[in-house]
């Protein structure tokens, strides 16, 4: 198969590609050897890419990072309460 970790950017035009030899009369399965990806792969990525546009495709991509940094610092002020709190109980314990 084809290479694995598409950029977003290149799973939209890979898409738009499809669209493009689908209207020029070609058959999907014919379309997917040629850009190298399988049937589940195409309909995921048409369930989740479809309808963007390439500059959308990046602003997606920008906020799905942010939201990945985002949960990392919530991550870490869990774990720092929950230390804190074991701490106070091992200071009210004495």
């Amino acid at each position: 198969m084809g290479m694995k970790g598409h950029t977003t950017e290149q799973i939209v035009s890979i898409l738009r590609q499809v669209e493009v030899e689908q209207a020029a009369g070609k058959k999907l399965e014919e379309i997917m050897k040629q850009v190298g990806i399988s049937a589940n792969t195409y309909y995921k990525w048409k369930q989740n890419y479809g309808g963007l546009k390439i500059d959308e495709a990046r602003r997606l991509r920008d906020l799905e990072m942010e939201n990945e940094r985002l949960k990392k610092i919530v991550a870490e002020q869990a774990i720092d309460i929950e230390i804190l709190r074991e701490f106070k109980k091992k200071l009210e314990s004495r």
